[in-house]
């Protein structure tokens, strides 16, 4: 394993880009040579584009449920003008279990008369831990690569394939996180070729890909590979800060998945040869199996804590609350944030499944102790979790029935309970114990599109993800920004702002017209303060007091650490 990382941080050699006029550029990095394509950018720039480009050897056969190989250097031109395939999920385009790949995009590639050195942000996909990609077709680089930095969008396994844990040796747990640092390690060594700063690496993920970076924060094995961070709408805890991180694995959610496959369970090490020889496609055929309640909880494979396993690195060795609350973590500037709906958005799902005579809300209604916690994500059937059940149904509904009257309240727990109210105690937690800015965002600009839309026209607010779409062209979900599209404003304000925290740190640039009289304070250790990104931003200081004051009334922080793993 030494020897491997000596390989990753080697010095990174002179590379050259050819034929960068080409309709195929060429460049020479340390792993070889990589074939791309020109895309064009919304105004106008030559993008030239390396996908599906191999990170790590495929996680095939033997390699399943264990660490990613860095991928073998190769000889021949990698062919990347083409998309490369998603890891297997339930839907989706292209789909492999050899899936450890990623994009890169430039506007400038280095030559031998010019060199180059664009900072890089890396974006890590959303989907629950068990959908979503990064190909162009979902998060496509026509609008933030009008900015001058070097995008890279990656892949990582998803549901059991990446995220299996038993709590011993048998499946120690986060593989598809251990995938993520693959790639960054490859991109340690390699970037430079593309014109990119190695040294200015920015992380930026939403939802998964936001609980993601929040972890790589507190992992030794992420250490020095990334400089700043950009962590859209989830933390790496529920409101109960010891729910959203397993402390020692989930077994019996990987029993659930092996009967579903009909494996053995008398020992972990048995039913992982079991499941080690399945066909692929069987994993995201059996997900809906191992949920709940409908598709809940949402976050259903959880990162963990690992056990120590002799020759393993551990990429958590510690639950992410105590090492953020003790300053263990990498202190770094931070940009953090939500939309104003977030999953609020998915009573829309309600109201749909009322078309189909559906029952999710008079379920809900007649047994809200029970389902609450499963949805709403805290530990359940205790005397606690009733009382919290009780009193978040009489701050949120009055004691009302749940039906679509009160839809919007039911919009608020999800929002509250899912998103907003651990990115809230995130943001607070960050700014008490970092030595660097943290920039903390209300997303409230509700577009035309949404990925909650009610009756199929219209968006319910400014949901979760809705951001992304005025920064990635979203091909396969919303149409393209045309120039007179209303949407523009707001791709040029999201494209400025996430690019100038890319490239200083800093998300306001006072050179940056449209943004000209915009003032974002860092939050303040003990403040509410936060920008409210709209067509016209502004700063604000009160963050939906009345709704957080509950959240935190019901589950203070804890006064001791419940983590006993070092």
């Amino acid at each position: 394993m030494k020897n491997t990382l000596v390989v990753f941080f080697c010095v990174i050699c002179v590379v050259t880009a050819q034929n960068v006029n080409s309709e195929q550029p060429v460049v020479s990095a340390p792993t070889g040579q990589i074939r791309g394509s020109i895309l064009t950018s919304r105004l106008g720039k030559k993008i030239y584009s390396f996908r599906g480009v191999r990170y790590a050897e495929p996680p095939t056969g033997p390699r399943r449920f264990q660490p990613p190989v860095p991928a073998q250097d190769w000889q021949n031109v990698f062919d990347a003008s083409e998309e490369g395939p998603s890891c297997p999920q339930r839907t989706g385009k292209l789909m492999s279990e050899d899936c450890l790949r990623l994009n890169v995009y430039t506007t400038k590639l280095p030559s031998r008369n010019e060199n180059v050195s664009r900072p890089v942000m890396v974006f890590i996909h959303p989907g629950g831990f068990y959908g979503f990609s990064g190909q162009s077709s979902l998060f496509g680089p026509e609008y933030i690569m009008d900015k001058d930095i070097v995008l890279i969008t990656i892949n990582y396994r998803l549901g059991a394939l990446g995220f299996i844990s038993t709590g011993d040796s048998a499946a120690p747990g986060n593989l598809g996180l251990k995938d993520q640092v693959a790639a960054f390690r490859w991109i340690q060594r390699n970037i430079a070729a593309f014109g990119g700063d190695p040294n200015s690496v920015t992380l930026c993920g939403d939802s998964a890909g936001s609980f993601s970076i929040i972890l790589h924060m507190v992992s030794p094995m992420s250490k020095n590979l990334f400089h700043r961070a950009i962590s859209m709408s989830a933390a790496p805890f529920t409101a109960d800060v010891y729910f959203g991180v397993s402390l020692n694995g989930q077994k019996q959610l990987a029993i659930k998945q092996a009967e579903a496959l009909n494996c053995p369970t008398d020992t972990t090490d048995s039913m992982m040869r079991c499941l080690s020889t399945k066909p692929v496609e069987d994993f995201p055929r059996t997900l809906n199996s191992l949920f709940e309640w409908y598709e809940t909880p949402i976050l259903l494979w959880k990162p963990t804590v690992e056990p120590e396993v002799p020759g393993v690195e551990r990429f958590l060795t510690a639950h992410p609350y105590d090492l953020i609350k003790q300053g263990r973590y990498q202190q770094i500037p931070i940009m953090l944030g939500v939309t104003e709906e977030e999953f609020g958005g998915i009573v829309a799902l309600y109201e749909e499944s009322v078309k189909l005579n559906g029952t999710a809300y008079r379920e809900l209604d007649s047994n809200w102790t029970t389902i609450a916690p499963i949805v709403f994500q805290y530990p359940g059937n205790t005397p606690r979790s009733n009382y919290i059940s009780r009193e978040l149904r009489r701050f949120y509904f009055q004691n009302q029935p749940i039906n679509s009257a009160t839809k919007t309240q039911l919009a608020h727990v999800y929002a509250d309970s899912i998103i907003i109210f651990p990115m809230y105690r995130l943001a607070k937690l960050l700014a008490a114990t970092s030595c660097q800015p943290v920039y903390f965002y209300k997303f409230t600009f509700e577009g035309r599109y949404s990925f909650f839309m009610q009756n199929g026209t219209t968006p319910y607010g400014a949901s979760h993800q809705d951001d992304l779409q005025y920064l990635f062209f979203i091909k396969d979900l919303f149409p393209y920004f045309e120039s007179n599209a209303p949407e523009i404003p707001m791709v040029e304000i999201l494209t400025s702002i996430w690019s100038n925290f890319v490239g200083t740190g800093e998300p306001i640039s006072k050179n940056d017209n449209k943004l000209r009289g915009v003032t974002w304070a860092p939050l303040v250790p003990g403040g509410t303060n936060f920008l409210d990104i709209n067509l016209r931003p502004t700063m604000k200081t009160s963050f939906f007091p009345e709704r957080m004051q509950t959240w935190e009334r019901l589950f203070p922080l804890p006064s001791r650490s419940q983590n006993v793993k070092g």
